[in-house]
């Protein structure tokens, strides 16, 4: 069964009610009208801007969090940002809409379950990292090379900031997870330092 969306242009947006979570229904939504309308790509380098941004500025990363902001200030302020960003018209209606739909806070899942779709369409494997600090293009790569070697296909990395981390990283591929944060590193120790008094 498919539920029509409509927004600011988005008519064709379709998203399938079966599967569990708002995130991924979105993206599916996202990723249908992108693949038929050619812009897979753009809006792929469009949601990843996005999200380095949320990312790396507080008072996006308020803007999309927050209960307390109207859904037409956000709408706004969202527009706005986007303008700036000169991302697609297709990408700015579905903020759009993600906006009008008080779902902003979920924006960040909606981007890394198209991108992981994406990669998927291309044979990839899609990792997520996570690090204390932001990473070069060049330690970004070798990660992805490493990865490559290990999974022994394509990844695709997708990297998030988290400075409780405090340094280290954690990478999840798939179901798998290596956690080799300082926070964890500290974590343990503390309970084996418990243990042994």
């Amino acid at each position: 069964m498919r539920d029509s969306i409509e927004n600011e242009g988005i008519t064709h947006l379709a998203v399938k009610t079966g599967e569990t979570g708002v995130a991924p229904r979105y993206a599916l939504a996202l990723f249908e009208l992108a693949d038929e309308s050619g812009q897979l790509d753009n809006v792929a380098r469009d949601l990843q801007a996005i999200n380095r941004a949320i990312t790396d500025v507080q008072d996006l990363q308020r803007l999309v969090r927050s209960p307390v902001i109207s859904r037409r200030e956000a709408g706004a302020a969202m527009a706005m940002f986007l303008e700036n960003a000169k991302a697609s018209k297709l990408t700015r209606n579905f903020v759009g809409l993600v906006a009008s739909n008080r779902r902003l806070f979920a924006l960040q899942a909606m981007i890394r379950a198209y991108l992981d779709k994406l990669s998927s369409r291309r044979g990839e494997v899609s990792a997520e990292v996570i690090s204390a600090i932001k990473l070069t293009k060049k330690q970004t790569d070798s990660i992805a090379s490493g990865l490559k070697t290990a999974v022994g296909a394509k990844v695709s990395v997708n990297v998030q900031i988290d400075p409780s981390l405090i340094g280290g990283l954690v990478v999840k591929v798939g179901s798998r997870m290596i956690d080799s944060s300082i926070k964890t590193k500290l974590s343990k120790l503390k309970l084996a330092l418990k243990g042994a008094a």
